[in-house]
């Protein structure tokens, strides 16, 4: 693994025994606070995840979906915590409509991040679960002071969610959003923590908070039981596994999208992707080819597990993938709609420690602060319901106590059956294509985590176009132009290519030690011990 920053990063990688990686600085010291009173990397994860909450309102909340992969030091599990849709969201709920709104109540899905902190929490940690609340009660009730990235973000969102139920009173100071380094409060936050850590999380689901935002969506047009929120179970699930370059990707199975990660990289291998060097304009062409490729598969067959037509083992068959792969022109840009198979807004975060337990974590409100909707006690609900199909037949097709398919996607690499790096890219559908582009940078260029975030990347984004980051070089950018991509140049401030952390373990040596890295991009901080 080469340590030496070869993209000029400023940032250096973290070498630790413990280790702890988050898109805030704030929630980094959080975790590894929880490290070192006597909680392992799962505790160290919850208490950065319940933290972000507070201190990074802009891309997740109480009121969010998360997923988890995590090595226990001799297994590794997967955690579905996606909430699934009312039982009023029937296909005639929304006649008239051909599209999902992509903000308001009608985007909103039972939240599961809270039941996933329980989860986690129960199964794996040893600190006791109201501890990991500590250091967001206190940022919510005593402030902290607003980071740039966040407070750009804030600014951004205020003409879209301005009018949307709770948002103004919840997020809004005299109508403005904080500046960078103006301290925030949010007491109402804080006492729906305290509720949540004193109960255990069954508050949320059962008890006083349950019945606050049922009652609050019934008089701002949401339609919400108590049976919704009562019925909203989290899932352990098996990863699926995918091998490339002596390695395997792990990613979370559908209704998580990581397939197309996983469906990519094998186009790529059965395109003999490494036949061009590494950040050259044919490397980076056919990865976009591949990607557009498994995209146009995961968004006509990926849904909730149980409406699945089309298994995944299908979808990852080498042969359909290499059949798929025999398609791209190496030279020329095509256009792809999905194959036939053969049937039979969020925050990333990792953590490690010296025992060996390792957890990739991601949760979400979507879109920033997702709906827009806000209900009491500063519960920002999220818009992942936007997810949802309204065509009749299609897998996704909207139904009541369906899971949408989704785009948050915590990865985890493996080698031999042992782990080897926890890590994601967090941004809408940059997850995936930011996967493998980490991924290969990783297992085929032999780069530390931290010179992996660095990388110029590109990304398809959600229109279709492909853009790259500023960083690009023109050659590379000149050179797919001749192939007949349009691309768009972004500019050097760009917050479209997601933000990165990861954390990797350092192969020659006997005891657990780590190489982790942190975005540049974000506001972001890797620390360790």
């Amino acid at each position: 693994m080469l340590i030496a920053p070869p993209y000029g990063g400023a940032r250096a990688p973290v070498l630790a025994r413990n280790t702890v990686a988050s898109s805030q600085p704030l929630a980094t010291q959080a975790g590894i606070e929880a490290l070192q009173n006597g909680g392992n990397a799962v505790d160290a994860a919850l208490a950065t995840a319940i933290t972000l909450t507070v201190v990074e309102p802009t891309m997740n909340g109480i009121g969010g979906d998360s997923f988890a992969i995590l090595w226990d030091g001799k297994k590794l599990h997967g955690l579905n915590a996606s909430g699934r849709a009312p039982a009023a969201w029937t296909p005639e709920y929304f006649a008239g409509k051909s599209v999902m709104d992509p903000i308001g109540w009608k985007t909103v899905t039972v939240p599961g991040v809270v039941a996933g902190w329980i989860e986690l929490s129960k199964k794996f940690g040893k600190l006791p679960f109201a501890q990991l609340f500590k250091r967001a009660i206190d940022y919510a009730e005593n402030g902290f002071p607003v980071s740039p990235v966040i407070a750009r973000q804030w600014r951004e969102a205020i003409p879209i969610l301005k009018d949307q139920p709770g948002f103004a009173q919840a997020f809004l100071i005299d109508g403005k959003a904080p500046q960078a380094g103006q301290i925030w409060k949010f007491p109402e936050q804080a006492k729906t923590l305290k509720e949540i850590a004193a109960t255990q999380g069954e508050s949320f689901y059962t008890g006083p908070l349950a019945k606050s935002m049922v009652d609050f969506a019934k008089t701002s047009g949401g339609c919400f039981t108590m049976q919704d929120f009562a019925d909203n179970k989290p899932e352990w699930v098996e990863p699926l596994a995918f091998d490339y370059g002596g390695y395997t990707l792990h990613e979370i199975p559908p209704n998580g999208s990581g397939i197309a990660a996983q469906m990519a990289l094998g186009i790529l291998e059965a395109a003999n992707v490494k036949q061009y060097p590494a950040n050259s304009t044919q490397h980076i062409h056919l990865q976009v080819e591949a990607m557009r490729m498994a995209f146009a598969d995961a968004y006509e067959f990926v849904s909730d597990a149980r409406s699945m037509t089309m298994p995944v083992s299908a979808l990852l068959d080498r042969e359909y993938l290499a059949s798929r792969a025999a398609l791209i022109d190496h030279h020329k840009v095509g256009s792809y709609g999905p194959g036939d198979p053969h049937t039979g807004g969020t925050v990333y975060l990792c953590a490690a420690d010296e025992s060996g337990m390792m957890i990739s974590y991601i949760q979400s409100n979507f879109k920033g602060f997702g709906s827009g909707v806000v209900a009491p006690g500063g519960i920002a609900l999220h818009n992942r319901g936007m997810s949802f199909s309204l065509k009749a037949g299609h897998p996704n097709q909207v139904a009541p106590g369906k899971r949408p398919f989704h785009t948050i996607l915590p990865a985890f690499l493996s080698k031999g059956g042992k782990p080897t790096m926890a890590f994601g890219v967090m941004g809408g559908n940059m997850q995936p294509q930011g996967h493998i582009q980490f991924a290969m940078h990783f297992i085929d260029e032999y780069l530390n985590p931290q010179a992996c975030s660095d990388a110029p990347r590109w990304r398809i984004d959600d229109l279709g176009k492909l853009t790259v980051e500023a960083a690009m070089p023109t050659s590379i950018v000149e050179g797919l132009k001749k192939m007949g991509h349009e691309v768009i140049v972004m500019p050097a401030n760009s917050l479209d290519f997601g933000s990165a952390q990861a954390i990797a373990k350092i192969t020659d040596t006997t005891d657990s030690a780590y190489i982790a890295g942190s975005d540049h991009r974000r506001d972001g901080l890797a620390a360790g011990f």
